[in-house]
């Protein structure tokens, strides 16, 4: 049920073990082996690795309903976007402060939670780098090295790109107290730091930290190739380091690398896009991580499916009777984001159509119920594991996409766009084409409106994933949820001018006290600066 988001008190905060250098937790218990016992032990460096896809599943706090892991994080971003809209009896939501833009600034719970639960997993990976010395590791442990080294530049990456301040129309890059914070992103925390290094420890400029992740992928791709098994895709691969330097090349706008990097990441790959019945499968849809590049795996043993709440299928597939779709919050499309799909694109059909729309008997439901029950626009996309929607240990031992060959793509013809008109809109033809739309035509004829396209495509193909978040904070875009007809709820209708001020993360104050050099240079806190639309 929704509930109150916890103020800090300045008493709990001291009582409080630092964020960077004390509470993150060790996820490879002290007391069974060493670091020199890990060193030795391929098995003991394997059981230390398999903490970190178990981190991107593992729940930061029961009582927290937000906080199930990367997926977690995955849905916080969308929810900042216009693309996802969540339908509930407003009990039920417990994303409403990002969708809503309350209570995100430094002393909350919730914003805790996303610092926290970022260098939690951060650490997963320093605990690997910090154990393995390559010179005297087998090749096994380098394989695994590689793994440690790839996963946290992905998750450094994307906290980088959610804690950059960039410019908008409601807060000012210089803060209250006068410092410019334009451009910074997140300390850097590397294995075996010292704890009064962490204790001042700044955050890095753009440059500072995109040298530290080029660097990580540098490494990666040194070691990963001497690991036999990604384990089911849950580990990534050489196609995935080439993902994340095409992903790392976009943030830094440098248009002709990310062109490269994607293109050699689909060849690497070796995997189709997923087809029209991979996709409306009504058993297999979007639940299989061997149609991706890199993913998250649940199992019934996990935790998070000790009972049916905090995990992804619980909140992404409303066609179930457990978890909280079960409870009314359905998560949809918005309406103005759906309507411009073109009824001869497939992906339509991964929404419930309005009754008066020809698409209204061409949705495939999980059951012939679903299509009575579901709220307009709710999303058939992701269906729960054998399309079993009874039995929560198996419809939720379940997959979710970290990395799809079909990102690549529209990075290709995005970066593509950017340098050449022609190329880039014969990239997004040939994609659409060929795996989604054979009618699909592409009217642009300026550089910008190839660019919104090739973008407004990626997300109806990204939908749910996280990762739209990151086009709509780089390139300016506003984000528009008031409108005639809006399928969002009151609260959330938030209109703005360009890039939402709320997609600049606040640093939590409890870090601030337990690293005193961010005293002063955090970011403006956006929390209820946006008026929600009411018609008028």
């Amino acid at each position: 049920m929704k509930r109150l988001n916890i103020r800090y008190s300045v008493g709990l905060l001291f009582l409080a073990a630092p964020l960077l250098s004390g509470c993150m937790k060790e996820v490879f218990p002290t007391d069974v082996a060493t670091t020199d016992q890990l060193a030795k032990s391929p098995d003991a460096t394997e059981f230390l690795v398999s903490a970190i896809p178990t981190k991107a599943k593992s729940v930061y706090n029961w009582d927290k309903s937000y906080s199930w892991g990367l997926g977690g994080i995955m849905h916080i971003r969308d929810v900042m976007t216009e693309d996802l809209a969540t339908l509930s009896n407003r009990d039920w939501d417990w994303f409403w402060w990002w969708s809503e833009c309350t209570d995100i600034g430094a002393p909350w719970m919730c914003t805790q939670y996303v610092w926290e639960w970022h260098y939690q997993y951060v650490q997963a990976t320093n605990n690997v780098i910090g154990a393995v010395n390559p010179d005297a590791a087998t090749d096994v442990q380098k394989g695994y090295l590689g793994v440690a080294y790839a996963n946290r530049a992905m998750i450094y990456l994307d906290m980088a790109r959610m804690y950059e301040f960039l410019p908008n129309k409601v807060t000012n890059g210089r803060n209250e107290a006068g410092v410019d914070v334009t451009h910074l992103t997140v300390p850097i925390v590397k294995a075996g730091m010292k704890e009064e290094d962490a204790r001042e420890n700044p955050r890095a400029t753009r440059e500072e930290m995109a040298k530290f992740i080029a660097a990580d992928l540098d490494e990666a791709a040194k070691y990963l190739p001497l690991l036999v098994s990604t384990r089911n895709k849950t580990f990534p691969d050489m196609a995935c380091v080439e993902g994340l330097r095409a992903r790392l090349a976009m943030w830094l706008e440098d248009y002709p690398e990310a062109e490269r990097h994607a293109r050699l990441a689909i060849n690497a790959a070796g995997l189709h896009p997923m087809s029209k019945d991979d996709c409306l499968n009504v058993a297999t849809g979007f639940n299989q991580i061997d149609k991706w590049m890199w993913g998250v795996q649940y199992t019934d043993q996990d935790e998070a499916l000790v009972d049916e709440w905090l995990n992804w299928t619980s909140w992404m597939c409303n066609e179930t009777r457990y978890g909280y779709a079960r409870k009314g919050a359905f998560q949809l499309i918005g309406k103005s984001v759906y309507d411009r799909i073109s009824n001869t694109d497939f992906r339509k059909l991964e929404w419930k159509a309005p009754e008066s729309s020809a698409l209204y008997d061409q949705v495939p439901f999980l059951k012939p119920a679903y299509k009575q029950s579901l709220p307009t626009y709710a999303s058939v996309k992701f269906r729960p594991n054998q399309g079993n929607d009874e039995a929560f240990k198996v419809g939720e031992s379940s997959a979710y996409p970290i990395m799809r060959v079909e990102e690549m793509y529209f990075i290709e013809a995005e970066a593509a766009a950017h340098q050449d008109i022609s190329r880039g809109k014969q990239l997004i033809e040939n994609f659409m084409k060929q795996y989604r739309d054979p009618s699909y035509t592409c009217s642009a004829t300026t550089t910008d409106a190839l660019v919104e396209e090739i973008v407004f495509q990626k997300r109806i193909e990204l939908w749910g994933e996280g990762q739209t978040f990151f086009d709509i904070k780089r390139l300016n875009y506003s984000v528009t949820r008031g409108y005639t007809g809006t399928n969002f709820e009151p609260t959330e209708r938030l209109n703005t001018d360009g890039r939402p001020a709320w997609m600049n993360f606040v640093i939590v104050d409890q870090e601030v006290m337990s690293n005193p050099i961010l005293t002063d240079h955090n970011n403006p806190d956006p929390s209820g600066l946006y008026t929600p639309w009411t018609g008028h």
